[in-house]
């Protein structure tokens, strides 16, 4: 049995708990408290666990003394007493959801009968990442509305191309699937850290890979994770737009997908450290991630972007001309609709330096579009690495300018700066897209807007006249 029955298996057990009206998500947080205790019983490090807490204890018992076993098991296991951090971090606060005796035991039986010996040969925190990818592909968890794509992800870390002693970060962390997609492009490079020296393994374990959470939930999962990956930087949780976040600074990568919309109700970063003030949660994180780059020349980040970031006016345009002047902005890719679960949102992936200076970085833009004619993608059509090796083709030119693909574009800075620092550019135009996705420039596409407005404002005046010269006709 591989890891993708395993993970098969155990959420299709997401059906015993439905009487109990348990949600995916909590499904998810309550097989990571019993998956934590299993996983470290097939690790054999299992005394990180107080004796009598373990897996063996809780497989013994059975009805209502499990029942009340377990939640005790939780409390104890969050408790400020326990030594190990990582222990206490994921049980801190923890509880569980199932009233059902029954339900909690066939649970750990069924977990208990797994085939654990191929899920270790594939490696657990490979088997745990797929049960964290099966929930946010799920739409009725609601955990996957702007889950980023396992291709996506892979694809950026390799553009980005980490190095063994560089310093990576993602502020908006999530179940951290972007360190744990660095950790393992580097992993493999160098034979599993194997190729190092013991200082530098020592370094890549506990020091190399960092982020920050804001959902506890979600950040139990993150710890979990880089548990099974063995991976044991610094990973807070809080929100990194907060005084609580200004510790993310002088990192060589970036790799992140930050959440979607404003601060709720409005309210504005509590940063002090960030130049513009803005309740836009992207444009304060984009701040973020180009102010916490080194400034040494190897200071990088890809960053996962809305539409709206790109043509925002106002404090927008102020913040892409910060950018544009620390960074250089060397690439933008528009990425394909409908590859996050929240269908209609539109997304890019800003690719950028950190300059020596804060002056003048950018003097050219590329830009490749992904958006244009491509498929509706979904169960039937995967979103596979396939469809971008024109990027990587291009991106990794020696000389962009002799590459001959129609969604590679150049626009130099002078180029932007006439259309009011806006970098809603590079769509190709075609016949099948809206008039506003065919159009590059702001202006032209809002003189269009109040054209076409204009000429059907008029055409429903002709038809109103047309009914009521029928309506008069039918009286007489």
């Amino acid at each position: 049995m591989n890891n993708a029955e395993i993970v098969s298996k155990l959420w299709n057990l997401a059906s015993v708990l439905r009487d109990d009206g348990i949600t995916y998500h909590e499904y998810v947080t309550e097989l990571t408290y019993l998956l934590f205790l299993k996983m470290m019983q097939e690790q054999g490090t299992e005394s990180n666990i107080p004796e009598g807490k373990r897996w063996s204890d809780l497989v013994s018992k059975e009805g209502i003394e499990l029942n009340r076993f377990y939640r005790q098991l939780l409390l104890d296991l969050g408790n400020e007493d326990i030594e190990n951090k990582s222990l206490r971090l994921i049980y801190n606060g923890a509880s569980t959801s199932i009233d059902e005796p029954k339900n909690l035991e066939k649970i750990i039986k069924s977990i208990d009968g797994l085939d654990w010996y191929n899920a270790k040969e594939e490696g657990l925190g490979n088997l745990y990442e797929g049960l964290l990818e099966k929930n946010a592909s799920e739409k009725k968890s609601g955990a996957g509305q702007y889950f980023t794509p396992r291709v996506l992800i892979d694809v950026m870390v390799q553009l980005i191309d980490p190095k063994v002693g560089e310093r990576c970060n993602d502020p908006a962390a999530g179940t951290l699937g972007f360190m744990i997609a660095a950790d393992h492009y580097l992993k493999e490079k160098t034979d599993n850290y194997f190729d190092l020296s013991p200082e530098e393994a020592e370094f890549q374990k506990k020091e190399a890979f960092t982020g920050m959470e804001l959902v506890k939930d979600t950040h139990r999962l993150a710890l979990m994770n880089a548990l099974l990956h063995d991976m044991e930087g610094r990973l807070e949780q809080g929100d990194s737009l907060s005084a609580n976040g200004k510790w993310m600074k002088n990192f060589n990568v970036v790799l992140t997908n930050p959440p979607f919309g404003t601060k709720k109700g409005g309210e504005r970063a509590t940063r002090d450290d960030l130049t513009f003030e803005t309740s836009n949660k992207q444009l304060n994180f984009l701040q973020l991630i180009y102010n916490s780059l080194v400034t040494d020349g190897t200071g990088r980040a890809a960053v996962v972007l809305p539409d709206n970031v790109l043509f925002e006016s106002g404090i927008g345009t102020q913040i892409r001309r910060d950018l544009m002047n620390k960074c250089n902005l060397h690439t933008i890719l528009r990425l394909p609709t409908g590859i996050f679960y929240a269908q209609g949102v539109k997304t890019n992936v800003l690719f950028f330096d950190r300059g020596l200076t804060d002056e003048g970085n950018t003097k050219e833009v590329w830009v490749y579009d992904m958006r244009t004619n491509m498929p509706s993608f979904g169960k039937r059509t995967p979103f596979t690495e396939k469809y971008f090796e024109g990027l990587i083709k291009a991106y990794n030119a020696e000389n962009r300018v002799t590459v001959k693909d129609i969604r590679w574009n150049m626009f130099t800075r002078e180029e932007i700066s006439t259309k009011f620092d806006s970098l809603d550019i590079g769509l190709i135009a075609d016949d099948s897209l809206s008039a506003y996705d065919n159009l590059q420039d702001p202006i032209e596409s809002a003189e269009e807007a109040i054209a076409k407005l204009q000429q059907a404002m008029s055409l429903l005046n002709e038809v109103a006249e047309e009914l009521r010269a029928v309506e008069v006709s039918s009286d007489e």
